[in-house]
């Protein structure tokens, strides 16, 4: 008796679940828990602000060593990631669902910091996983998987930026109520997974030397700086986008809006980039995201109070231009690796740290930068220091993508 495989893309719906699991932890960290601590439990903005910028650094230092761990655990790997995924669940569930036992800022540190770890050691093991699971379906299997997962990854934010808005219409903890459906999410996403989990343990005596074939290749250090600087245009952006919404554009309120029109636009880009990935390759395809995210840049360098149709169509065009790095970036990178045939988690562990080093360089240089410019969240500005926000937002973005393009356009790659 013979039993009918199942089409392809049937059996990628567990990536684009897990990936809306990974996806749906990541904007609770930097959007909702310091708002619900200072609702709830009085915290100081600033402190928070404090312990966020730690816990970043933190976050971003570990990347390297949880790629490794992920490499030598790789024989367990299934188990060690239904253990992370629980300790996101149970993070996830302190942090909003449980009134802090403790002082609610170490309470808020701690459980944040369990969050970040998982968070990060579930998202390098998840894409290293895909390098080999995108070989098995043939010749464009890395860019086929990216669109499934990058859309699971996208539909998750987009989830995770309503879900408790919605909830605070039909119940008195709305937030609990979110971190209870996570949690629930949580255990079908590993279930569903159980089966893609593969690979044996790394034997290597000096942890090092996992990060030794992706480093001495030239393909993939390019690819590496690639990341980082394509990735700053997006971190300046979502460093900056609330003060722009607020203070050059007059629309606070919509904030939250321009946020899911941003998101909704990404998710929905993905199989298209796919698809054009497919026709025309992977490489022309992403300059023609970049240079859409350009376009979008410029435009938005001419708004002024009031322009929030205008911004709406940017968010919607931006948002595409991020499918695009979101789907075909890593696909360029996993391709690599499938290559190079080694050390694929050690390698993710540098890729999360690279991708991450953005966001933190930006914060460090942005807001100090737009203070000495006179510049004033909530309060008055000058023209001078609206166009600094304008010029900072904006033309700074749009000068790193042009670097991106150049660095992309003198990278030889493999097709995906």
């Amino acid at each position: 008796m013979t039993t009918m495989a199942l089409p392809v893309p049937a059996r990628l719906w567990p990536w684009s679940l897990f990936a809306a699991l990974i996806a749906m932890a990541g904007l609770p960290i930097y959007i909702h828990a310091p708002k619900f601590y200072v609702d709830d439990y009085g915290v100081s903005l600033a402190a928070l602000g404090g312990v966020l910028a730690l816990l970043r650094l933190f976050d971003v230092v570990q990347d390297p060593v949880l790629g490794w761990l992920a490499e030598v655990g790789r024989a367990r790997r299934g188990f060690w990631v239904a253990v992370a995924a629980a300790v996101m669940a149970l993070a996830m569930l302190g942090l909003f669902a449980v009134v802090p036992p403790v002082a609610p800022l170490l309470w808020f540190a701690l459980t944040l910091a369990c969050l970040f770890t998982a968070f990060s050691f579930l998202t390098i093991v998840f894409y290293a996983e895909g390098v080999g699971r995108a070989l098995r379906l043939g010749e464009d299997g890395h860019v086929r998987l990216a669109g499934w997962r990058e859309a699971g990854s996208l539909v998750g934010v987009c989830i995770a930026a309503v879900a408790p808005v919605a909830l605070g219409a039909v119940m008195d903890r709305p937030f609990a109520g979110f971190a209870a459906g996570f949690a629930v999410l949580a255990l079908v996403a590993v279930w569903a997974m159980r089966a893609e989990w593969s690979g044996t343990g790394a034997d290597v005596a000096n942890p090092f030397a996992l990060f030794r074939p992706v480093l001495r290749d030239a393909l993939a250090r390019r690819l590496l700086l690639l990341a980082l600087v394509n990735a700053a245009p997006v971190a300046v952006t979502s460093t900056l986008f609330l003060f722009f919404v607020e203070s050059r554009l007059g629309a606070g309120g919509s904030a939250g809006g321009f946020l899911l029109l941003f998101f909704l636009a990404a998710a929905v880009s993905t199989p298209l980039w796919s698809r054009m990935a497919a026709a025309y390759g992977a490489k022309r395809a992403l300059l023609a995201g970049m240079v859409l995210a350009i376009a979008a840049f410029l435009w938005a360098a001419g708004l002024g109070t009031g322009d929030t149709l205008a911004f709406g169509v940017i968010c919607v065009a931006s948002g595409a231009a991020l499918g695009a790095d979101m789907v075909l970036l890593p696909a360029l990178f996993a391709r690599r690796l499938g290559e190079l045939g080694t050390g694929e988690s050690a390698a993710f562990g540098l890729w999360s740290f690279v991708s991450k080093l953005s966001l933190a360089l930006a914060a460090a240089v942005l807001l100090p930068a737009l203070q000495a410019a006179g510049f004033v969240s909530g309060g008055e500005n000058t023209e001078g220091a609206l166009w600094a926000l304008t010029v900072a937002y904006a033309l700074v973005p749009c000068a790193l993508k042009c670097l991106a393009i150049g660095l992309l356009a003198v990278t030889q790659v493999s097709e995906v």
